[in-house]
């Protein structure tokens, strides 16, 4: 069985792919450090977005803990459209309505999980029983809205930075998608 731990990064500057953490951020990542190091289970892989905030995130404890941290496109936020949106929480709550629904230069709710979620479907052979995911607000309510369907809009509205969500007891991983 595996466990996955969904972790949102800590505060940052900016939305961009550059934006580092806020001075706030750093001390959340070393508080990260501390809750990760007091769980009573290893974390055996470190997976991140390759963008700078959530690398700086778990840079902490995978310098602490020695665990090589491994980079993934795949945890790349979801891109909601291809240029600055003035209305893009009415455009975010409709496409979690609507999983085909997209903008010019987006991406549909469907496309930003399949594109996560083949990630997981590859941790889901490998050995280690424990992965450690970090990611972006609203591609991880994607990801956690496969495991629990209740997740949505709401659920992405209260997250705050950091987020930390534990999937427990994986047994099965097969992608269904539909709604």
């Amino acid at each position: 069985m595996k466990t996955f731990l969904l972790v949102r990064h800590c505060e940052a500057e900016g939305q961009e792919a550059k934006a580092s953490l806020t001075e706030q951020g750093i001390q959340q990542a070393q508080q990260l450090m501390d809750y990760l190091n007091k769980l009573s289970y290893p974390i055996d892989k470190i997976i991140s977005s390759p963008y700078k905030r959530a690398v700086q995130t778990i840079e902490p404890y995978a310098k602490d803990t020695g665990l090589p941290l491994h980079i993934d496109t795949r945890l790349e936020e979801r891109r909601l459209s291809g240029q600055p949106l003035f209305n893009w929480i009415e455009v975010l709550k409709r496409a979690f309505d609507d999983i085909d629904f997209k903008v010019d230069g987006g991406e549909s709710t469907k496309e930003a999980a399949v594109r996560a979620l083949e990630l997981f479907k590859e941790i889901m052979n490998e050995k280690q029983k424990t992965t450690l995911f970090v990611t972006h607000g609203n591609l991880m309510t994607l990801i956690l809205r496969y495991f629990d369907p209740k997740f949505g809009f709401g659920e992405w509205s209260r997250l705050t930075n950091p987020d930390v969500y534990q999937i427990d007891e994986i047994k099965d991983f097969s992608m269904h998608l539909c709604r």
